[in-house]
């Protein structure tokens, strides 16, 4: 846990950063509520130890500044002798618990387990409140599908053990969901997991998310920090598009998963942490081995377990199920009374190849949640019914498809719209398409299209 300790008194406040590095926490301390928030405000905390009686302030009112602001962050008072009845005031007020000066390591030791205890079960109500509210859908982690029960078998048999993972797979097939199924089922579930999106940052600010930097090792770190490896420390570690990965910071991670060892941007003092890595790339690392892009004894550290987790369109069984699934959720988010799709709707859900597999599913079925005139989704209400037609329209001689006796034009225009579609924006299906908005517009609009 990252700890904030509140102390106007030099001595006591060093003091107690150290005993509670001692216990295998990160802490830094505040000899005042200015400088405290300013540091809540820069960072992130977990726990705050905050003296009752500050020099020229009272720890009651900055107690209740602390807790204005940051209600998740917990809260231990410190207290000397004869002041109790303030610190039990300070319970009833918001914080966690209280802690009496001169307090030994083993005191210290005892309070953060409580407070780490309630706080798992803190984030446990969250879950539940948000899934039975329908915040979240439903994950579903059984299938019809011969291919994808095999792959789940393999990854949940092997889910208790510490073995790093690797998930293969296009985007959108759920590796994310997985992974996290993966860690609910280890002996780590009550252990943080947190996640690293590898082609989000920059190679230096990657670093920096993964690993923490101390004061000063570049410009902008204008404090120590703990990187996610610190925070999943004992849980779990998942790094999403693993062959994004930089070159240079391969060589660190393949040191972690060895040695459980690493150390900061900036810092010399060898660190531990206890993490199981959880991967997943669409990409073929193998090839990417070859290419000398990715080392090829992380790929071997990383590929302990490795499954390839089937698309929607190697899965029909699942379709119609998946997207009954999120008729339901989204109907009770959108408080709409929609009860089904039509049977042609449900066929049209099949015959669609899903080339954004079970993320373009979720953004389709909400779209025609939200647009939905009647109590039931027909064929047209699904952005992707042009794209039904198109195949029908193949499969008939009809159509533009590619091989088919078509200009570039035609071609171009089929496909550009098939995007357009089936995208949430233009701005997104410009995107997909390399060009950038203006553009696009531009092309529909000599084509007559809004």
């Amino acid at each position: 846990m990252d700890i904030l300790v509140i102390d106007d008194d030099m001595a006591i406040r060093e003091a107690a950063v150290q005993l509670i590095e001692d216990c295998g926490h990160y802490a830094e301390g505040a000899e005042d509520s200015k400088l405290a928030m300013e540091a809540l405000r820069s960072g992130s905390y977990d726990v705050v130890l905050l003296d009752l009686y500050l020099a020229e302030e009272n720890g009651i009112d900055v107690l209740e500044k602390i807790i204005a602001k940051y209600p998740r962050i917990s809260v231990v008072m410190i207290t000397g002798m004869g002041s109790i009845p303030d610190a039990v005031r300070a319970t009833q007020i918001g914080a966690l618990e209280f802690l009496e000066k001169p307090f030994s390591r083993e005191q210290l030791g005892l309070i953060l387990q409580r407070v780490r205890r309630h706080q798992s079960l803190e984030n446990e109500v969250v879950e539940l409140k948000a899934t039975v509210s329908g915040q979240q859908p439903n994950a579903r982690f059984s299938s019809n599908s011969k291919k994808m029960q095999e792959s789940l078998e393999i990854l949940f048999r092997a889910a208790e053990s510490s073995a790093s993972m690797l998930l293969l797979g296009e985007s959108g097939t759920g590796k994310s969901l997985v992974a996290r199924e993966i860690h609910a089922r280890s002996d780590r579930r009550d252990k943080p997991f947190m996640t690293v999106n590898c082609p989000a940052l920059s190679k230096e600010l990657l670093e920096s998310e993964l690993f923490g930097h101390v004061k000063g090792a570049f410009t902008g770190a204008v404090r120590d920090t703990q990187g996610k490896v610190h925070a999943a420390d004992g849980g779990t570690l998942f790094l999403d598009e693993i062959g994004e990965l930089p070159k240079e910071l391969q060589p660190k991670l393949l040191r972690l998963l060895q040695d459980l060892e690493y150390e900061r941007v900036g810092d010399t003092k060898t660190k531990k942490a206890d993490v199981r890595v959880i991967a997943a790339t669409n990409r073929d690392l193998d090839e990417e081995v070859r290419k000398g892009e990715f080392r090829e004894d992380l790929l071997f550290r990383l590929n302990v377990i490795s499954v390839v987790l089937p698309t929607l369109r190697e899965r029909p069984e699942d379709i119609v199920t998946f997207a009954r699934e999120y008729l339901q959720f989204f109907a009770k988010r959108y408080a709409r009374d929609i009860t089904s799709f039509s049977s042609s709707a449900e066929e049209a859900l099949q015959r669609y190849p899903w080339p954004g597999n079970l993320r373009e599913m979720r953004n389709a079925i909400e779209r025609a949640v939200i647009l939905v005139r009647g109590k039931e989704i027909l064929p047209e209400d699904l952005p992707n019914s042009s794209e039904v037609a198109a195949t029908e329209a193949r499969e008939n001689g009809d159509g533009p498809w590619i091989g088919g006796q078509f200009s570039m034009e035609e071609i171009e225009l089929c496909h550009m719209e098939r995007i357009v579609e089936s995208s949430s924006t233009l701005s997104r299906a410009a995107e997909i398409l390399g060009i950038n908005e203006a553009t696009l517009y531009r092309k529909r609009k000599r084509q007559g299209l809004k």
